[in-house]
């Protein structure tokens, strides 16, 4: 297994330049194995405990925070790796598939300067966190949902806003949008943000609060002539003492899932509040969906005419795109970063994306290994194969590519760092090309 680890991070780092190469596979292959963990996120201890000489650590270190590469150049090839595999199957549910979207944070509390902040429940406030957007499609191996990342967004540099990095997603994903893929997001998306984007495929879950209005005006009786359409409530809800009851539904749809039965309320063609009605308007609809495993519906929002069980499954397949952040952080040990560099700290979280992608992807395909005997029935989970690796070197008998190599220089004999400072003079000859 040590090896098929090793010859995946190769695939990856290969096409690089060399020297930087085989010094971003060691990093790699160090945050993969969870060395980050019991180092508590200080690279230099975890990259030295991998088996690392002192050079091999410095040169790892040189290349994550000062090496030529781009992660969307690495994304890349990971995604043409994964899209080769036997067994990969893509999600689609009647011809569209889910392309998801996300935000994460990765906390910094201590961090000056901090680019951006995000809301931290425990804390009831936003702290200062390095956020990075996701964009990926879903897929399956084995029988198991996975997130391929698509891209890795970071903040505007002069605006570090989540606001402005939405935007900037939302504008990125309208382009690479195709004709036959639907984008899903979660609640802190509104329907207007996506409608600025120019999306027109998109599931979008809504509060439970959320109201809209027909495109239509209502029937006109007395008094000052309507402006905009009826309001449409889906789920009634309290107002102080006042009860808001819901808007009767258009339609309804019953249908059997895993011997549950669901229920779906819809309501068509509807439009914003502040939307004057017009044939021209970009229209949704609303379904309320009911399950019995949850206590209050699901309120999703689609512009497309799709049945209800397939804009379920839809808005399903957005929730493996929160699994790459969770590897990245609590399989990987990213949660703890000591990086302070202005292009560091935001390498740091995209290659501990990175991370988190391959080490769920591996663990789709390898064989489940019980964590112990207690472990009887064992799953294909990304901390079941990160505890295979830990504590393991980095295996230099691994066969790999002879494009990954240490790069020779002509000024290797000379000193370095402080040495060089308080060395004297020397004079250098450099050696002449032909």
């Amino acid at each position: 297994m040590t090896n098929h680890t090793i010859a995946i991070l190769s695939i990856l780092t290969e096409g690089l330049p060399v020297g930087t190469n085989l010094a971003l596979l060691h990093f790699m292959w160090m945050l993969v194995s969870g060395a980050l963990l019991p180092n508590r996120g200080a690279l230099f201890p975890a990259l030295k405990s991998i088996g690392l000489s002192d050079k091999a650590t410095r040169r790892a270190w040189s290349a994550f925070g000062k090496g030529v590469w781009q992660i969307s150049f690495i994304l890349v090839l990971w995604r043409a790796h994964i899209k080769q595999t036997a067994g990969w199957q893509e999600r689609r549910y009647e011809g569209y598939r889910p392309i998801t979207a996300d935000v994460t944070a990765f906390w910094r509390p201590a961090l000056k300067n901090c680019p951006s902040k995000h809301y931290h429940p425990a804390a009831n406030r936003a702290l200062p966190a390095v956020i990075m957007g996701i964009t990926g499609d879903v897929g399956e191996i084995n029988g198991q949902r996975i997130a391929l990342p698509r891209a890795f967004e970071r903040v505007h540099p002069k605006d570090g806003s989540e606001t402005r990095l939405w935007q900037e997603m939302l504008k990125n994903a309208q382009k690479k949008l195709l004709a036959d893929e639907i984008l899903v997001v979660d609640a802190g998306v509104k329907i207007s943000d996506l409608q600025e984007a120019k999306i027109e495929r998109y599931v979008v879950r809504l509060a439970t609060n959320f109201t809209a209005r027909h495109n239509f005006l209502p029937d006109h009786f007395k008094g000052r002539k309507p402006k905009y359409g009826a309001l449409v409530r889906p789920l009634a809800r309290k107002h102080k003492d006042k009860v808001l009851e819901a808007t009767p539904f258009d339609e309804t749809y019953v249908w059997v899932e895993n011997n549950r039965e669901l229920r779906a309320e819809i309501w068509r063609d509807l439009v914003l509040n502040k939307t004057i009605p017009n044939q021209d308007n970009k229209t949704f609809d609303v379904y309320a969906i009911y399950d019995p495993d949850f206590d209050k519906p699901w309120l999703l929002a689609i512009p497309l005419k799709l049945k209800a069980e397939s804009v379920r499954a839809l808005y399903k397949d957005r929730w493996p795109v929160e699994q790459v952040p969770l590897s990245a952080k609590q399989m990987v040990g990213g949660h703890r970063q000591f990086v302070h560099n202005p292009e560091s700290i935001q390498r740091l979280p995209e290659l501990l994306l990175l991370a988190g992608s391959v080490l769920s992807f591996i663990a789709a395909t390898a064989p489940a290994t019980p964590t112990g005997f207690w472990d009887r029935k064992p799953k294909r989970t990304p901390g079941r194969f990160r505890r295979l690796l830990m504590g393991r070197p980095f295996p230099k008998d691994a066969p790999i590519s002879g494009q990954l190599r240490e790069k020779k220089s002509v000024t290797g004999h000379l000193p370095k760092g402080n040495l060089a400072r308080n060395s004297k003079s020397v004079q250098v000859t450099v050696p002449q090309f032909v």
